[in-house]
């Protein structure tokens, strides 16, 4: 799987292609996003639409293990794991963990790390229309609201290092959302780490 997945120079906080050298991009420098760190393992080109499909939408969480593998045989995605007090899965709302079975970036972020990841601090409190074909703004404006810390469990991000796990990233505004509720829980650094990040066209 890693020879599909070349390294390419990505922005440090969004993970959109940058020219080698250049740290962050202009929107990320511009206007800083709510996330520390951003990481990605590869672009969400092919093989990985139609792997990430059979994983997620076909039921079958057993290719977790193969992309968590491939995961942290990226050198930059595997200091941020192990300097991570907590690694969270992105939550899905309750009807599409019903529809599918299984949440895929749980399977992703308990495989990543065993022991650290927490799938009940972070939650999605309600479900929103399709985001497809909203821009980055409308997207956000979507999700605000959306994810919250479990009262019970919201001291466990203070002063902690946390890692969020996704599989694809679009626009990243639903990472920048569960962020927004992660900052405000007072976690110290938040980084996201996902399998592919969707590059603008050429």
């Amino acid at each position: 799987m890693a020879r599909f997945a070349a390294p390419t120079a990505r922005c440090a906080t969004c993970a959109l292609p940058v020219p080698p050298g250049v740290a962050r991009c202009g929107a990320c420098v511009s206007s800083p996003p709510p996330l520390d760190a951003c990481l990605a393992a590869c672009a969400y080109a092919w093989p990985w639409p139609e792997r990430i499909a059979e994983f997620k939408f076909r039921g079958h969480p057993g290719l977790a293990a193969p992309l968590a593998a491939l995961l942290r045989s990226m050198p930059w995605i595997e200091p941020a794991l192990e300097g991570a007090d907590l690694v969270l899965p992105m939550p899905l709302s309750a009807a599409r963990l019903r529809e599918r079975g299984f949440n895929q970036a749980h399977e992703l972020a308990r495989r990543l790390a065993p022991g650290r990841s927490e799938p009940g601090i972070l939650l999605r409190t309600r479900d929103v229309p399709a985001q497809s074909g909203l821009t980055r703004a409308e997207r956000l404006r979507n999700l605000r609201g959306v994810f919250a810390l479990e009262p019970l469990r919201a001291e466990a991000v203070r002063d902690r290092r946390v890692v969020l796990v996704d599989d694809v990233m679009t626009t990243g505004a639903s990472l920048f959302s569960a962020a927004e509720a992660l900052r405000r829980g007072g976690a110290s650094h938040i980084a996201a780490i996902v399998l592919a990040r969707t590059d603008p066209p050429a």
